[in-house]
């Protein structure tokens, strides 16, 4: 099976135009040898080799020196077309990784580029060693990622956090119907990359958290619909969505599957800059923006800006949600609620051997989405009959507001940020779970 090879692009994001389908290369590795590196990775860590998430001031300074000039990346998956979806995934291809760090497997003496769980805990002041026990957040995402087990658990040995395997009942990998058997394809589009992603930004957030990640047949509307359905039907009470596409003049009456009374339902607001797009403009659900997150010498440890390609806008058909008092200048529904780290110079260290070679980096409004979900359930269940979407409005005051930063020339509110809320980061980021 091959993959097709992406362009390569360097910031400002441009607006998705047409998908390309250019050559594409062989996945990473066969079953055997991940099996047999897998078993490596895990008997080190059995003998006390592996070194615990090492200091974050290292991982943070090589952070900050990496967002000194523009990223260069790629988009995991093409653009959305007609009645199809993309995701947000964006990958660096011009990261090189420290001396000590292995392409393949866990490196006991060293860390992997790419903020680490135990910055992001920091960032966000997250009670993640403590919370989100007995939670459960899901993942919609398109087509079967045959790794995405074996790449976690070398995730998540990596930073010491506690395993998460199907055998255990911890991780689950399902179809759009909810079968554990017949799942989709095999990825050939990219999505592998973003479902790699998102389990392991849960995986950072909430690492006691257990994690179903739904495979849809496709990236169609139908079937990426039908997984987030039985995403809640199969009893998740948070579910992250990286992925949408343009608004069309239906989308109202596909409302109804994002309207779940008493789950927390999250969605990427894209990497286009000032653009709405859909499911993220639905009145139902968290719409995620993004920001640039580095350290800094504040009494937080760190600082945030928007990120000129996050997402936001106004809805030409969605309504406003009746929570949604703050002042928009939109007439329908504004998007973003909130916002994470998103901007790909100051990305996430994920692992990944199905479409590519192992420890990467990623950003994009698709890392901000599975955390804002797993932030959610670290808060705890949301009431019954109640709409999540509405609980950052309700606590504004307990969030990071990010009150510099533009993704594009709109002004403010929907392109600028300032004081309260604005386009590109909502409200504000995560400061503890009491917005939550």
């Amino acid at each position: 099976m091959r993959f097709r090879r992406p362009s390569v692009h360097v910031l400002p994001i441009p607006h998705p135009g047409s998908p390309s389908r250019g050559r594409r290369r062989r996945p990473a590795r066969g079953g055997s040898a991940r099996a047999v590196l897998l078993l490596t990775s895990v008997a080190a860590l059995a003998l006390g080799l592996l070194v615990a998430a090492p200091a974050q001031a290292t991982v943070a300074a090589r952070t900050t020196a990496a967002a000194t000039a523009p990223a260069k990346y790629t988009r995991s998956c093409g653009a959305a077309t007609t009645g199809y979806l993309s995701c947000f995934a964006l990958r660096r291809t011009d990261v090189v990784q420290p001396a000590g760090v292995k392409s393949l497997g866990i490196s006991p003496a060293a860390t992997p580029s790419g903020l680490s769980p135990s910055s992001l805990q920091s960032a966000y002041k997250l009670p993640s060693s403590t919370g989100g026990s007995g939670q459960t957040v899901a993942i919609v995402d398109a087509y079967n990622d045959p790794n995405a087990e074996d790449d976690l658990t070398v995730y998540r040995a990596q930073y010491g956090l506690p395993t998460c395997t199907s055998a255990s009942g911890c991780f689950k990998k399902v179809s759009q119907t909810g079968s554990t058997t017949s799942l989709p394809a095999n990825d050939t589009t990219g999505w592998a990359g973003e479902e790699a992603l998102d389990i392991e930004m849960v995986s950072a957030i909430c690492p006691l958290c257990q994690i179903i990640l739904v495979e849809a047949n496709s990236n169609s509307r139908a079937d990426l619909y039908t997984a987030e359905n039985e995403a809640v039907t199969l009893g998740a009470k948070f579910v992250s969505n990286s992925w949408g596409g343009s608004e069309y003049s239906s989308e109202t009456s596909d409302d109804t599957y994002f309207n779940h009374p008493g789950v927390a339902i999250t969605v990427s607001s894209g990497d286009s800059g000032h653009i709405a797009e859909y499911p993220a403009t639905s009145k139902y659900v968290t719409a995620v923006g993004g920001t640039h997150l580095t350290t800094s010498s504040s009494t937080r440890g760190w600082t945030e800006t928007a990120w000129s390609g996050a997402g936001s806008g106004c809805s030409a058909y969605d309504t406003k949600p009746t929570w949604q008092t703050v002042t928009t200048n939109c007439t329908r529904r504004a998007e973003a609620d909130v916002s994470a780290v998103a901007d790909p110079n100051t990305g996430v260290a994920v692992y990944q051997t199905y479409g590519a070679s192992g420890w990467v980096v990623y950003g994009g409004t698709s890392v901000a989405s599975p955390i804002i979900a797993s932030v959610y359930a670290l808060a705890g269940t949301p009431a019954a009959g109640s709409y999540p979407a509405s609980l950052p409005y309700a606590n504004s005051s307990a969030l990071f507001d990010v009150t510099s930063g533009r993704n594009g020339s709109c002004g403010a509110p929907i392109c600028t940020a300032g004081t309260g809320w604005d386009g590109p980061t909502g409200l504000g980021t995560p400061n503890g779970v009491s917005a939550f």
